[in-house]
């Protein structure tokens, strides 16, 4: 019998590539046991970054081997920059020589960047193999390992590069949050806090009463639970209205475009954490709307204060080191995936709760804004 404590179980409906979300305890040493009946033959293979191998690859080999399934690891470096041409070529190499086949499938053990990376490399791999995720940030629990949105970075922008491949499950097991330092639990909280913050006025008044909880973690899950199960459930309602993003999957890219350019900006690395854009991002993007009049006066200081109680930066003041000026920043948005004949698209705030797409920005409301936030 399977000793995993499933509390949630989420669907993301998208017809013949249906999928379920699992969130609860003990996923990853019971994994073997919920990925057996999802394979063609008893083989996988396993991708994982350095640190997260060290943590977690052990219990998942454990548990597949126990299930009777062979295994082939194959460990990259950790960190944004691994999301790259070198390192899917590289991965790409390794699940060939690794001997996997059309039918096989691939598990993405780890955050964001490898989830991404893994999926991009399925998706291209024999043109096409299933992968499962099995996320261990919360970043990636509640927002890259569900959607089906794969790819790498370019050196024009972050994830230019990729394709749209869902996986087949996705095992979120939140006993590996404990494990996260501090700054990366606070850095996935960002994509939790988007979720109130763009369409559930309700989940964000609930997030301001249990925001430390939270990010203090322990081994009361039910309010993380509460709060990854709340996020995975909003994204998969609108990954299902709208799979590739040509509508209403823009809004889940609120403070993306804002954050997005300052990551490129930062060339990827630990001076700024995709979430800790994004909490940047968010932040800009309902003063931008207070500027721009669909926002009312105010707004944006109840969304700073939440974020910094969560530990994150809320002002570009808190990266270090230099930053491009404002007209190289307003370069790099151009090449923000939702741009549209050139021109810019942001996602903008009303309220609290409520967002909408902004198509075709002027680019002078956008230097003036920036004129003013960057000092």
């Amino acid at each position: 019998m399977s000793s995993a404590n499933i509390l949630h179980l989420v669907p993301v409906n998208l017809a013949d590539r249906s999928y379920n979300i699992s969130i609860g305890q003990n996923l990853i040493a019971s994994a073997g046991e919920m990925i057996a009946p999802l394979l063609k033959r008893p083989f996988a293979a396993i991708v994982t970054d350095e640190n997260v191998a060290r943590a977690h690859l052990s219990s998942l080999e454990k548990s597949l081997e126990a299930s009777g399934i062979e295994t082939k690891t194959i460990i990259l470096p950790a960190g944004e920059a691994t999301k790259s041409y070198k390192y899917l070529a590289e991965l790409c190499d390794g699940l060939l020589a690794a001997g996997v086949e059309r039918r096989d499938v691939v598990i993405a053990l780890g955050g964001g960047v490898i989830g991404d990376l893994t999926g991009f490399a399925a998706s291209i791999l024999r043109r096409g193999v299933n992968f499962i995720q099995i996320p261990t940030s919360l970043l990636a629990q509640v927002d890259s390992s569900v959607g089906g949105k794969t790819g790498i970075n370019s050196p024009l922008g972050k994830n230019l590069i990729g394709a749209f491949h869902q996986p087949i499950a996705v095992l979120a097991d939140l006993d590996v949050l404990n494990t996260l330092p501090k700054r990366q639990r606070a850095a996935g909280y960002a994509e939790v806090a988007k979720y109130g913050l763009l369409g559930d006025a309700k989940f964000f008044d609930w997030l301001e009463a249990n925001v430390e909880t939270i990010i203090s973690g322990g081994n009361d899950h039910s309010a993380m639970a509460h709060a990854v199960q709340t996020s995975c459930a909003m994204k998969a309602r609108i990954v299902a209205e709208d799979e590739t993003e040509t509508g209403v999957r823009a809004l889940l890219n609120l403070g993306h475009t804002f954050g997005h350019a300052l990551e490129s900006a930062t060339r990827y690395s630990d001076r700024l954490l995709h979430g800790e854009a994004v909490s940047i991002g968010i932040v800009q993007a309902f003063k931008f709307s207070e500027q721009l009049g669909h926002c009312a006066k105010g707004t944006n200081e109840r969304v700073i204060k939440h974020l910094k109680r969560a530990g994150l930066p809320t002002h570009v003041s808190e990266i270090s080191g230099a930053l491009p000026p404002k007209e190289k920043l307003v370069e790099l948005m151009r090449q923000d995936k939702k741009a549209i004949g050139g021109k810019l698209t942001f996602i903008l705030a009303k309220s609290i709760g409520e967002t909408f797409i902004a198509k075709n920005v002027a680019e002078s409301d956008v230097l003036t804004f920036l004129e003013k936030d960057l000092n």
